[in-house]
């Protein structure tokens, strides 16, 4: 797009020149006949008047030329037009430039002369001093030379003289020339003024220097040409206002024109490429509504895009703004009858200006060109809207996508924690499949998945409703045959039996006696189970329970050491009291037998809130790491063989828990470290109920 725009604004740009060319074919009148009709330029013989941008004040002292010093030049043996001794070399030498502004001509000589000689207020003569001689060919053909001869600093003085070179006089006064000489420390400086209609197409100046002051015998002269014939006088050129005025009117704001002569001298000038607008760019500037999306695109979006992309600059440094003379391979081509067009970077690479030209003939001879110049400015700017309006574009379908890719992640994600709960809540701590797993209906791969779950769970709930039957079915099964057994040995021990024969009969009747307890625990664990289910509970106190059960103990088992606290509050719970103190007998049987030699069983009963705290502790070994939640699970068990060879099948503190469940509490065992002995407590946390 860049491509095509730049080669739209090239031949528009073209199109531009050729119609103000147009505008000034065969118009030989808006071209100086000398200035632009020479075969080449002499560089200070032939004057060019730049344009000043205000009113010199003449004073002599040149302050307001300090702004044009780059342009003025410098005149010394090279321009020496008559010297009175070859063998003594020049002495004097000044500075020179003239300008425009208004109606008049504007000049200054800045001249270097050891010995300054001004005119003798009682001579009539003008020229046996030091003098400015300027001489022009009047705009009607005549021949003119003026003097400008001071008696001393101050107001010029200036002369009309002879047109005849070889007379001095007589004079006359011209007071059409003005302007001041300042003498200084290295000479003295001549600053003057003039009407354009004074000056035609051809015009000199020359210093003539005159050293001593009683003889006043010509030395040298140095000038711009020699001031005695109009064939001598070089030519200057003045910019047209005529040709102004022309280019002001068809020019456009985006462009600056230039209008050259043959020799690429500037005649007119029009327009300012860096603080104009582009015609290019007049679209974007169109007052967009305040709205909500405005507001964010401007103050956040428009930021963020021009981190990468660049806004043209206004304070580009722009070479040719103040230039007199122009060159360039367009203005070449266009001398030779064709339109042209140029690129260039400006010094600081910060701005591209466009360059078009086009020839302007007169009697079949190009006298001039037509140059307009443009920046690039408003093709980047196009360039950077429409690759906002992209950007914009890109963003709302990359929001769009990723609030989809949100909304689908989220639906998924949505999915596998549901798949996930299920999960949790189909198995609980102790393994046991609670509930079964809804398989999806969905035909991908997280429905799939959740079949496989439902399918997994399902073959596990069977499995463990197995494994959970087993016990009941294999006491059911197994008491027929202990029964059988034990009253055949019962047969066996009633008969007169040798010493060794009565001794294996009496081993197996050991081994009937623990299968049979193995039946009872299995039997209880199952018939616990069942009868939870079926439990009705009742409202109860929890003191009187504990309490009873202790006393209980206490008698039952008169070698072991209690120490009991019950705290004196009511602790009314709902639930079933036997349950209870079938759980306090699980406990206390637990801790006995871990119990070292002489050492008590630690029971506590305190209220904390709503809740009541039962703790049952124990001095012996601790538990093992990592056990003390899988002490709760059926089958489990981490005690030696007792004393009495009973068998322990992990039963007990499994009731406990089941018992602890049904009332809706918690239980927990963890080690204890306390005066240098170490032990196992229990602690049983069962909700009380509300007073009535």
């Amino acid at each position: 797009m860049e491509k095509y725009l730049r080669h739209g604004q090239e031949k528009t740009l073209e199109g531009t020149t050729q119609a103000l060319a147009t505008a000034l074919h065969e118009r030989p009148k808006l071209f100086d006949n000398q200035a632009s009709f020479l075969n080449q330029v002499e560089k200070g013989r032939d004057l060019y008047a730049y344009p000043i941008a205000g009113p010199i004040q003449l004073d002599g002292k040149l302050a307001d030329w300090d702004l044009y010093q780059h342009r003025a030049l410098n005149y010394a043996d090279g321009h020496l037009i008559y010297n009175h001794n070859e063998s003594e070399p020049t002495n004097i030498s000044f500075t020179h430039m003239v300008g425009k502004y208004g109606g008049y001509l504007y000049g200054y000589f800045q001249v270097n002369d050891p010995h300054v000689v001004f005119r003798s207020r009682k001579s009539l003569r003008v020229d046996r001093n030091d003098h400015l001689v300027m001489a022009t060919q009047s705009p009607d053909g005549q021949f003119r030379r003026y003097i400008i001869a001071n008696t001393k600093s101050g107001w010029l003085s200036a002369f009309e003289l002879p047109a005849d070179p070889t007379q001095s006089t007589p004079v006359e006064p011209e007071s059409r020339i003005q302007g001041q000489w300042l003498q200084t420390e290295q000479g003295y400086n001549i600053e003057f003024r003039l009407p354009l209609t004074m000056v035609g197409s051809k015009l000199g100046f020359a210093i003539h220097n005159i050293n001593d002051v009683n003889n006043r015998q010509l030395v040298n002269v140095i000038g711009t040409s020699a001031t005695d014939s109009v064939a001598s006088l070089g030519t200057v050129l003045v910019p047209s206002p005529e040709i102004e005025s022309i280019i002001k009117g068809m020019s456009h704001n985006s462009s600056r024109i230039w209008v050259v002569d043959n020799h690429g001298r500037v005649l007119a000038k029009s327009g300012d490429i860096r603080t104009s607008s582009n015609t290019w760019a007049d679209d974007l500037d169109v007052n967009q509504p305040n709205t909500f999306w405005q507001g964010v695109k401007q103050n956040y979006i428009l930021p963020l895009y021009y981190k990468i992309l660049t806004r043209p600059p206004q304070d580009f440094i722009d070479s040719l703004q103040d230039s007199t003379e122009l060159t360039g391979s367009h203005i070449e081509k266009a001398l030779e009858g064709k339109q042209g067009s140029t690129w260039r970077l400006t010094p600081d690479n910060k701005a591209v200006v466009l360059a078009a030209a086009s020839p302007i003939w007169i009697d079949d001879k190009v006298m001039g060109v037509v140059i307009a110049e443009e920046t690039t400015h408003g093709i980047r700017s196009l360039r950077n809207r429409a690759l906002e309006k992209l950007f914009n574009v890109i963003l709302t379908i990359m929001s769009m996508g990723t609030l989809a890719l949100f909304i689908f992640a989220s639906s998924i994600s949505s999915r596998i924690r549901s798949l996930r709960d299920q999960a949790e809540l189909a198995i609980d701590s102790q393994g046991r499949v609670r509930q079964q797993i809804v398989a999806s209906k969905n035909r991908d791969e997280i429905g799939d998945l959740s079949r496989s779950f439902s399918s997994i769970v399902s073959r596990l709930g069977q499995y463990t409703h197995y494994l959970e039957n087993m016990s009941s079915r294999l006491s059911h099964e197994l008491r027929t045959p202990v029964a059988v057994v034990r009253s055949s040995l019962e047969h066996l021990g009633l008969q007169q039996l040798d010493e060794p024969s009565q001794k294996y009969v009496n081993r197996a009747q050991e081994g009937v006696n623990r299968l049979h307890l193995i039946l009872n625990n299995l039997s209880e664990a199952t018939r616990l189970e069942a009868s939870l289910t079926q439990a009705e509970s009742c409202r109860f106190s929890l003191k009187k329970v504990i309490s009873g059960c202790m006393q209980g103990y206490q008698i039952t088992f008169p070698e072991q050491a209690f120490n009991v606290h019950i705290e004196d509050k009511a602790m009314q719970c709902q639930g079933v009291p036997e349950y209870i103190a079938q759980l306090m007998d699980k406990l206390i049987n637990n801790a006995i037998e871990f119990s070292e030699k002489d050492t008590a069983v630690t029971v506590s009963l305190t209220q904390f809130n709503k809740q009541a705290i039962l703790k049952v502790s124990n001095i012996g070994p601790l538990l093992p790491k990592d056990m003390d939640s899988h002490i709760f699970e059926s089958m489990v068990s981490i005690r030696p063989q007792g004393v009495n060879g009973k068998p322990h099948l992990g039963l007990g503190l499994y009731i406990a828990r089941l018992v602890t469940d049904f009332h809706h509490g918690s239980i927990k065992a963890s080690n204890i470290t306390e005066n240098n002995m170490s032990g196992v407590e229990i602690c049983l946390s069962l909700p009380l109920s509300d007073e009535k």
